[in-house]
């Protein structure tokens, strides 16, 4: 299994793998089987705030005029739209306090799915987004990515409510979980 993986499907196969020494020693010390509950939900939150970082890194910045103390100076505001983190109910919870204390301006939303065990097939039981969805970025939040059904199905929720651009960020990614979001987006 890749390590870590931020992904943005809108961007077609735009995979980046997150290969920091210090996201994979944390991950190593997550995966520990002696690792308690709280060392496991403190380093899940440390690890998410380190992926935080990756997908803001090409957020679009604007000049914006301060005053310091001691003068105007030139500084710089991200630009552009306002930043949604969306859990997949309820693993997704687990990252989201890590990427709030980065981005603790960003607004949050929810997404619960399950599968019928007859059909195999999603049924949304939970969706709860901010307004106007088409004027924001959206981060879907999903720890492990499996077999990649639970992602798709929520990246095709939020588009079809709206959203114009998503970003999913998964901490553990299976190959034939890459293969069908890649191959579905």
């Amino acid at each position: 299994m890749p390590p870590i993986i931020a992904m943005n499907p809108a961007a077609r196969a735009n995979l980046h793998l997150i290969d920091h020494p210090l996201v994979q020693h944390k991950l190593t010390l997550m995966r520990d089987r002696d690792a308690s509950t709280n060392s496991f939900r403190q380093l899940l939150n440390e690890i998410s705030s380190l992926m935080a970082y990756e997908v803001c890194r090409d957020m679009t910045l604007q000049d914006v005029q301060i005053q310091t103390p001691l003068e105007t100076m030139t500084g710089k505001h991200i630009d552009g739209k306002k930043l949604v983190f969306v859990s997949i109910l309820r693993a997704g919870n687990g990252i989201l306090d890590g990427v709030l204390s980065v981005v603790p301006s960003a607004r949050v939303g929810h997404i619960g799915l399950y599968r019928d065990p007859k059909t195999l097939q999603a049924v949304e039981y939970y969706f709860k987004m901010p307004k106007n969805m088409e004027e924001r970025d959206i981060v879907i939040v999903d720890p492990m990515l499996a077999t990649g059904g639970t992602l798709i199905d929520s990246i095709d929720y939020v588009f079809e409510r709206g959203a114009t651009e998503v970003t999913c960020v998964c901490l553990l990614g299976a190959p034939e979980g890459l293969a069908a979001v890649e191959a579905h987006v």
